[in-house]
């Protein structure tokens, strides 16, 4: 299977890299940024892209691809409310608009988080742009989309860049919800096999919760 890959140098999606290269389901690894990996592997392809509203230069990846994987995201205390939903929403959009309409057999998994809204009414910006990028993904013609909700992810592999409010309380959150609500919680790694899985197995069920992306991991 050949896949694209946005955010590859994010905490997700380096481990989504990582994994697709240890697992031979995986031939090729296109993965679209803005700057170079500090991964380097034999199946993976950089692509240098720096306007993530075009995509138009990307029309041949997009058709030799098997899946795309959008990883590619932003923590909302670190931009301002615009800049969240044009790089929450409208990037991925866009992206998917284009890569439909070159590769209309595409698989298009979208990283999502726990608490998305979709009725687009949440008070916290977060959960208002994942749903309404949740909806406008759902509203196109895709023959595979998924959207995954993971909870508390836990970095098991470095988490380049990471927003201050994680660094400040993951340490101590963690081993608070591992005891009292582990139900919340998923590793990086456990959340990576769980969307490689699920975009090659091509499942029925479209939204994946947190628990459910647990079970998919030990498939």
């Amino acid at each position: 299977m050949k896949i694209i890959l946005t955010g590859a140098t994010g905490m997700v999606g380096s481990e989504v890299l990582r994994t697709a290269i240890a697992d031979d389901r995986f031939k090729k690894i296109i993965c679209v940024v803005r700057k170079p990996l500090t991964i380097q592997h034999s199946k993976v392809e950089t692509i240098i892209h720096n306007d993530f509203s075009n995509y138009d230069s990307l029309t041949n990846v997009f058709i030799e691809a098997d899946a795309c994987v959008w990883c590619l995201g932003i923590s909302q205390t670190q931009v301002n409310k615009d800049q969240y939903e044009i790089i929450t929403y409208q990037y991925a959009v866009e992206a998917a608009k284009q890569i439909l309409k070159s590769n209309p057999s595409i698989t298009f998994l979208f990283l999502s988080g726990r608490g998305a809204d979709t009725t687009e009414r949440s008070n916290t910006l977060f959960a208002r742009i994942k749903g309404k990028t949740e909806n406008a993904l759902s509203a196109l013609a895709f023959k595979h989309l998924y959207i995954v909700r993971p909870g508390a992810i836990k970095a098991v592999n470095g988490y380049p860049n990471p927003p201050f409010a994680y660094k400040l309380f993951m340490p101590i959150l963690y081993p608070l919800l591992k005891l009292f609500y582990p139900s919340l919680l998923i590793t990086s790694v456990e959340l990576a096999k769980a969307i490689l899985n699920i975009i090659v197995k091509q499942p029925e069920q479209k939204l994946y919760e947190n628990a459910d992306l647990k079970q998919w991991a030990t498939f």
